[in-house]
């Protein structure tokens, strides 16, 4: 459970700092379309951890965290995006970018591990 907490603590920090980035978005860049598209894929990567952390089999708890890796996904594509289109500098997309890699390298993980674990004892799935 505790690599769940960790990912579960970078991915809160992560949907702040998202926040703060569509805020920046829309009130100095005056960009509302991209801004909404990272704002939901990167605040439902933590949402999509929490309510794994509460899921009812480990088949629920991987199918979250897979959801969770797939918001990942989308919100690396959507930083690549506002990034080629001016709207971040070099820096804020490189230090956004490193948060998304490493929530996807521990998504990745605890999806690989759960699925290994559960078939080596499919009584507790």
């Amino acid at each position: 459970m505790e690599r769940q907490s960790i990912v579960g603590e970078k991915s809160l920090a992560f949907a702040k700092r998202v926040a703060k980035c569509y805020r920046f978005l829309l009130d100095k860049k005056k960009e509302t379309i991209l801004s909404k598209q990272i704002l939901r894929s990167g605040t439902s990567i933590g949402a999509n951890i929490r309510e794994g952390l509460f899921a009812q089999s480990r088949k629920d708890f991987i199918s979250k965290m897979n959801i969770a890796l797939k918001e990942a996904g989308e919100t690396d594509y959507w930083l690549e995006i506002i990034y080629s289109a001016d709207y971040l500098t070099e820096v804020e997309y490189k230090s956004l970018k490193k948060d998304t890699d490493e929530l996807v390298k521990m998504l990745s993980s605890i999806v690989k591990t759960t699925k290994e674990n559960t078939q080596k004892s499919p009584k507790n799935s």
